[in-house]
């Protein structure tokens, strides 16, 4: 275990040690709060929120800032395997004895903390410019609706950024995991409204429109969106895995 540990924090450092790594932090921030800026200038509804907490809750799910999230959480980590295959240094970690399954565990980890970290980002941001707008009064529902809506947002970000990154497993190409992950976020919207879509990935990710709008189509519910999100995105990295276990590196 803390082996494994360690190869997660070495996947990290990877990460942070990019000239790129804190361009997207930068944009998330200055997205957030120019958002807000231009809400509390250009909108006559949005002041009716009354607090920062109320307004963390409408804008940090997949409905809000979500899918700014997911773009840039997969900009970030679609190259966490291609990168290494382009470089050559894949074979460096299979040379200090360590499992395939492992070193896939720990990108696909780093990638769940990197997402994590643009949610909270995003979320700091966005409180802190909507408290600044609207006032930081929040009462403990308001919070809990936010925290719920946090959580939702993570949700849809993790399910893009996974496909990403199994399709940078796949494909080895940077370019076409980013091409790819990006392209499932504009799908998100389209909606065709015949059962079998409710089996569908897009449709299911955001979670958000449960407490919005209500189920999207008929027989759906978060439980239900849960359970298809979690086969696809265990689909998603059976996939992966089993590709970059077969892949000769050398």
């Amino acid at each position: 275990m803390r082996n494994w540990t360690r190869l997660v924090q070495n996947e990290w450092l990877k990460l942070t040690k990019k000239r790129s790594f804190w361009v997207p932090v930068a944009m998330m921030a200055a997205i957030a709060a120019l958002i807000t800026f231009m809400l509390y200038k250009f909108s006559s509804t949005v002041s009716e929120l009354g607090s920062g907490a109320s307004y963390l809750a409408g804008m940090w799910g997949a409905s809000g800032m979500g899918q700014f999230i997911a773009i840039l959480s997969i900009v970030g980590t679609a190259g966490i395997i291609a990168q290494e295959h382009a470089q050559g240094t894949i074979k460096f970690l299979l040379i200090r004895s360590r499992s395939r399954g492992e070193i896939f565990a720990a990108k696909y980890a780093a990638v769940l903390l990197y997402t994590l970290m643009m949610m909270l980002v995003a979320g700091a941001a966005l409180y802190v410019s909507g408290g600044l707008a609207f006032g930081f009064g929040s009462t403990g529902e308001q919070w809990l609706n936010a925290l719920r809506e946090g959580a939702y947002g993570f949700v849809y970000s993790t399910v893009y950024a996974t496909m990403a990154f199994m399709i940078g497993a796949l494909t080895r190409s940077t370019g076409v995991a980013i091409g790819v992950g990006l392209a499932g976020t504009m799908f998100g919207g389209l909606m065709v409204f015949k059962d079998f879509y409710k089996y569908v990935l897009f449709p299911n990710a955001n979670l958000s429109v449960y407490s919005t709008m209500g189920p999207p189509l008929p027989g759906m519910s978060v439980g239900f969106s849960l359970i298809v999100l979690a086969v696809y995105m265990a689909l998603f990295l059976a996939a992966g895995y089993t590709v970059f276990r077969r892949r000769d590196m050398a």
